[in-house]
């Protein structure tokens, strides 16, 4: 009778040296990227620094340093992050191939914010405000306090944050305020009918001329415009340093009040005349 042959039981063996050289060698690999990520981030956040100084001593326009820091700083933490996925062995030709479907994908679905990087660049070039100037664009009037890649922040003369995106302040007009150093002054001011005119003129003329912040040139213009329902209306066209503007305004209103009260020209109010006839 045969003997049927003897089984012996299956030993897996387990090569503990390849595992453990294959753990220290993907493991100095895995921190040599996370000593490269962080040492370039640090590096990176001191280079903006370092530029941000470097920029303000130059005197580069206000409105164009946080755009450049803010650009400077993602391109940098783009190639860090490719460099650092080329440490941990990934193919980077393949990886940026990837990114760039990627990138096409989000830009589609981000057209409105591709939309606001655009107007920021053409903001940064043409330059129709910089920070600090007055404007009057998308319905809001304010303060340029700072011109980001996609917005731009106003405050308002009651304080409020305005954040307005570039692409629509791009696309529409912007009133600047501030940029011409010199506005004129448009006023018109209301006397009674039967009032001297050449009198009215003499004190508008005179409250003109003892303010100096009112220009000589171009000549101020005081003049009679028109003969409404209830008035004689006069208007005075100066011109006067833009930063003065408002305390002018106020103060010419103040001035023309108290004049016409002393000298006795009145100021008319909306009044009616009505005839009874009765037979």
């Amino acid at each position: 009778m045969n003997e049927l042959p003897e089984i012996k039981p299956f030993k897996s063996e387990i090569n503990l040296d390849l595992y453990i050289n294959l753990a220290v060698q993907y493991g100095l690999i895995l921190i040599k990227a996370i000593v490269v990520l962080l040492a370039g981030l640090w590096l990176i956040k001191r280079f903006v620094k370092t530029l941000n100084k470097i920029l303000n001593r130059s005197n580069v326009d206000e409105s164009l340093t946080p755009f450049l820091l803010t650009l400077v700083d993602i391109l940098l933490k783009v190639v860090l992050f490719i460099a650092v996925i080329g440490i941990l062995g990934i193919q980077t030709t393949s990886f940026v191939a990837i990114l760039g479907a990627a990138g096409l994908a989000v830009g589609l679905a981000l057209q409105g914010s591709l939309s606001n990087l655009a107007g920021g660049v053409i903001i940064l070039l043409l330059k129709p405000f910089k920070v600090g100037e007055i404007i009057d664009a998308a319905g809001f009037m304010g303060k340029v306090i700072e011109i980001q890649i996609f917005h731009t922040i106003l405050h308002t003369f009651d304080n409020r944050r305005i954040v307005i995106p570039n692409g629509q302040l791009a696309n529409s007009s912007i009133t600047n305020i501030t940029r011409n150093p010199v506005r004129r002054l448009d006023m018109e001011f209301s006397v009674a009918y039967g009032t001297d005119i050449d009198q009215v003129k003499e004190i508008l003329t005179e409250i003109i001329q003892k303010d100096e912040r009112f220009h000589p040139e171009p000549e101020p213009l005081v003049r009679m415009i028109r003969m409404a329902d209830s008035s004689i209306n006069f208007v005075v066209r100066v011109w006067v340093d833009t930063d003065q503007y408002w305390p002018a305004y106020f103060d010419l209103n103040e001035n023309v009040y108290k004049e016409f009260y002393n000298k006795g020209i009145s100021i008319p109010f909306p009044q009616m005349d009505v005839h009874i006839k009765q037979k």
